[in-house]
């Protein structure tokens, strides 16, 4: 269920609150227009003239917690972002909304350039009148990727980096706020060069390169690592000696923070523990990948757009190439990361949570307006039931789902 309408001031009390610094067992936020306007221990005397005086939402013990910014989803709620429709914008923004998503960062795939244009121009033109998760800006993943690392993206249409190409698309679409490529292509470096100078998000992605071009790819402006594990070799041998991968450098290098699909089916337990036992909860964000079917059924759907996409198959809770030679994304939705943390990984609660929120509002530089739950950010609030299914949501205030 999703809702439209705008409570100007009001509290939410009676839950067990999540702040950066600890838990309040019977704390309130304190709502004014969209920003926190405060947030309350209701056992303190001090605060009981803000919520008597204003209306309440009582969530009955529940979780308040920020809301989840997932910044690498394709689709959901059957719509795809390359299908370039204001109806599958809507369709990603409340399925993600509805799993406790406040923030997200649609993704692309790679594709014709005419297709990702249409893409591109369809979120210029409609993102502002999109009720649900906020919609920040938009990933670039590909099409510079390595064949041999390709996964679920369409070889047709891969490339090396191309200047002017780039160029003109970044001059064109100025919210363009992260680009995952793979920097040991021809034209890689010089990609991570000018993505630093305009401040976007640098990622490696569906990359074959070694640690030795990693060190050059962090030099030329690249900071993160796309899906770990997923698109990229570990260890392997090069003339008999072993040569690491992308997966050992973003685990080792301070310098470089990664996220990771965390539906419970992309990674196993031991590689979600293995990754937060190097990286932390500050160095490491949880992501989606999700797909059209996302919050759907089980059955056959397009990856992509109508016209140029590739069927896949939803089956066991994860999206399929339909010869099942590889997985081509997630089918889940925020709170499904969170909990997969904390009972497959048997991560902390607080800690799952800033992997969904604190850490990748840090990653994309939006930390000083969401991600946490302080007076002045956005009221970009999550409601989290003791199975961490979502009771509410909502986005600068205004509550855009209550289940």
């Amino acid at each position: 269920m999703v809702k439209s309408g705008l409570t100007k001031e009001f509290c939410l009390v009676n839950g067990r609150v999540m702040t950066p610094h600890r838990v309040l067992n019977r704390g309130g936020i304190h709502i004014r227009g969209e920003k926190i306007a405060q947030v309350f221990d209701m056992d303190d005397e001090n605060s009981a003239g803000t919520f008597q005086a204003l209306p309440n939402i009582d969530v009955g013990g529940a979780w308040i917690v920020p809301g989840f910014i997932d910044m690498h989803a394709h689709g959901g709620g059957g719509g795809d972002f390359m299908d370039a429709s204001k109806a599958a914008l809507a369709a990603m923004a409340a399925s993600h909304a509805a799993g406790g998503t406040t923030s997200l960062i649609p993704t692309t795939l790679t594709s014709s350039l005419s297709q990702l244009e249409a893409a591109l121009d369809n979120f210029a033109s409609c993102r502002d009148s999109i009720t649900g998760a906020r919609l920040w800006g938009v990933h670039l993943e590909g099409p510079y990727f390595s064949y041999e690392q390709r996964g679920a993206q369409d070889p047709r249409y891969l490339k090396y980096p191309d200047r002017d190409e780039y160029l003109q698309i970044l001059d064109k679409y100025p919210f363009i706020v992260r680009v995952s490529a793979a920097p040991e292509l021809p034209g890689g470096l010089e990609l991570g060069r000018e993505l630093r100078k305009r401040g976007i998000l640098a990622a490696i992605g569906h990359s074959n390169a070694t640690y030795e071009e990693i060190l050059q790819a962090v030099d030329a402006g690249y900071s993160h690592i796309t899906h770990l594990w997923s698109g990229m070799p570990g260890v392997r041998r090069v003339n008999c000696f072993r040569v690491a991968g992308p997966v050992e450098s973003g685990l080792l290098l301070d310098s470089l923070t990664v996220e990771v699909i965390a539906d419970g089916k992309h990674l196993p337990p031991a590689l979600l523990k293995l990754a937060y036992k190097c990286k932390g909860s500050q160095g490491m964000a949880l992501c989606s990948d999700a797909l059209a079917p996302a919050g759907m059924g089980e059955g056959r759907y397009i990856l992509g757009s109508a016209a140029e996409g590739q069927e896949i198959i939803v089956d066991d809770g994860v999206a399929w190439l339909p010869d099942r030679s590889a997985f081509a994304g997630s089918v889940v939705t925020g709170n499904d990361l969170v909990r997969t943390m904390v009972e497959l990984a048997g991560i902390p609660l607080k800690e799952a949570v800033e992997m969904a929120t604190a850490t990748p509002a840090r990653i994309l530089g939006i930390n000083d307006v969401t991600g946490s739950l302080d007076a002045g950010k956005y009221g970009d609030i999550t409601v989290l039931d003791e199975e961490l299914s979502v009771v509410r949501t909502f986005v600068g205030g205004q509550e855009v789902f209550v289940s």
